[in-house]
């Protein structure tokens, strides 16, 4: 099912209900975040992007398009996987008794296998083994099936990057289109529909608040701020608080959203920001709340109080949601970028940092393991995707567009062109010790919450919330798929 930002915002002491007035109010504000006076603007945007999805299923339907079938009387190979189906028909249903009909369990586990195969084999320099699976796979592969097969079709989009000469032509996306303006809008979009990432950010929020409460001045030093959704459920979650305690002063609030200049994400959104911040403080301002947001371009070197404008007598906030892992680290550059903004971090001896990242490895890892890893992450991903959109949606088409381009960055580059760098929580762990950073866990006052939210909007018991350590997963499952946790 859907739920929206006003409906996910969690405030601590949310036992007490809101009032309809209040609901209504900060529902239309919600609405407002992203359509105002930029609706024009946005709606080219969005045409743009629409182009540019296309022409990425375009792409993997020119991959995964199965070959002609065989003729009736003619027996399948021992072990050839049943080909996909078509989607000829244009009114396919949402409903799963009109979906195109899901490989067999026993064909799925064969599809998977073989994809971890192939890897195997271009990692050895086996093209011909390689190629003779692309072959097979192509006709388990459909990017409108079910989730093995999309995953099928995903996947076999980085395997096809890899092999050399490729047999149907490179699908690599650049890093332009990774960093593009339809890049920020998926992202957002899997943010709102997949609870696995809400519940990440909203967790994020809950530390930000529960270590900035009861301080008149509050500034929040943001690394991704992105398209500001995450900020709809804060200012929510602070409005209501302040209604809870309606004899305590609203408390003054600066947002810095920092931006590196070198980096690719920055060059094609820093204009963005600062409409983003001009909606942030419109909204907060019809909630009743004092906000202003500034943007701040440095490098990770660069970084210390001066220059981010920190002041004395703020409660200081880090959010690194979703931030780190666009960060090159010492595989990438000798002057570890990564490590050293949170060194800059530590300096600045913030009260709290807010840390939510995909717990998968695609960092480091050689290239046949990381392939796996990101089998089982987007394969648990697709699936969950499932229980929340229809299959044939429009907003499923873009994000899952997006989630094919970031798993072929992720296993078919190298280098600087690998943008998708994540890694699971044992490492970022060992990083922000390294920095000088303790754990902050979440108290049961603020777990609590989280967990009666994803009760009360999932409709399929896949969904958990794993709490170890004082941290979060999110997963789908047995996979753990977001992991928030805060630092201080």
């Amino acid at each position: 099912m859907f739920f929206s930002a006003t409906q996910t915002a969690v405030g601590l002491g949310s036992d007490n209900r809101p009032s309809s007035a209040i609901q209504d109010r900060l529902q239309e504000l919600e609405r407002q975040l992203f359509l105002d006076e930029d609706d024009e603007e946005d709606a080219v945007s969005a045409s743009g992007s629409a182009v540019t999805t296309a022409e990425w299923s375009d792409a993997m339907q020119q991959l995964t398009s199965p070959p002609l079938p065989p003729p009736a009387a003619a027996v399948a190979a021992p072990n050839q996987l049943s080909p996909s189906p078509t989607n000829s028909s244009s009114t396919v249903s949402s409903s799963a008794s009109s979906s195109p009909p899901s490989l067999s369990t026993a064909a799925a586990a064969s599809s998977r296998q073989m994809l971890l195969d192939t890897a195997v084999a271009i990692a050895d320099g086996n093209i011909e083994a390689a190629a003779g699976n692309h072959a097979v796979l192509k006709r388990a592969a459909n990017h409108r099936g079910d989730a093995e097969q999309r995953l099928t079709a995903v996947m076999l989009a980085a395997l096809v990057s890899c092999m050399n000469p490729p047999p149907t032509g490179n699908f690599c996306p650049s890093i332009a289109e990774l960093c593009s303006a339809e890049h920020f809008a998926a992202t957002q979009l899997l943010y709102e529909l997949s609870p696995c990432f809400k519940l990440g950010l909203i967790a994020a929020n809950l530390a930000i608040l529960e270590a900035t409460k009861d301080h008149p001045k509050i500034h929040i030093l943001d690394f991704q701020v992105g398209q500001g959704g995450q900020y709809v459920t804060f200012l929510h979650a602070l409005a209501e608080r302040q209604r809870l305690r309606p004899s305590a002063r609203s408390p003054v609030i600066r947002i810095t959203a920092v931006a590196d200049p070198s980096s690719p994400f920055t060059s094609n959104n820093g204009g963005n920001l600062r409409a983003v911040g001009h909606q942030i403080e419109k909204l907060a301002e019809r909630a009743g709340l004092a906000v202003r947001f500034g943007v701040v371009h440095r490098r990770p070197a660069d970084l210390d109080a001066a220059a981010l404008g920190c002041e004395p007598g703020e409660a200081l906030a880090v959010n690194l949601a979703f931030a780190l892992a666009r960060i090159p680290d010492e595989s990438v550059s000798p002057s570890n970028p990564r490590d050293e903004l949170l060194r800059r971090v530590r300096a600045l001896r913030p009260r709290v940092v807010a840390m939510v990242e995909q717990e998968i490895n695609t960092s480091t890892a050689a290239f046949a393991a990381r392939f796996g890893e990101a089998c089982a992450h987007y394969g648990a991903l697709l699936e969950s995707l499932d229980a929340t959109m229809a299959r044939d949606s429009a907003e499923r088409a873009r994000v899952e567009a997006w989630l094919a381009r970031r798993a072929v960055n992720s296993v078919a580059t190298e280098g600087a062109d690998r943008v998708e760098r994540c890694e699971v929580f044992g490492k970022w762990r060992a990083r922000m010790g390294m920095a000088g950073f303790e754990p902050l866990p979440f108290r049961p006052a603020m777990i609590e919450p989280v967990k009666a939210k994803l009760a009360s909007v999932r409709s399929n018991p896949g969904f958990t919330i794993k709490e170890e350590g004082g941290r979060l997963g999110f997963g789908w499952k047995d996979r753990v798929l977001t992991v928030a946790s805060s630092w201080r």
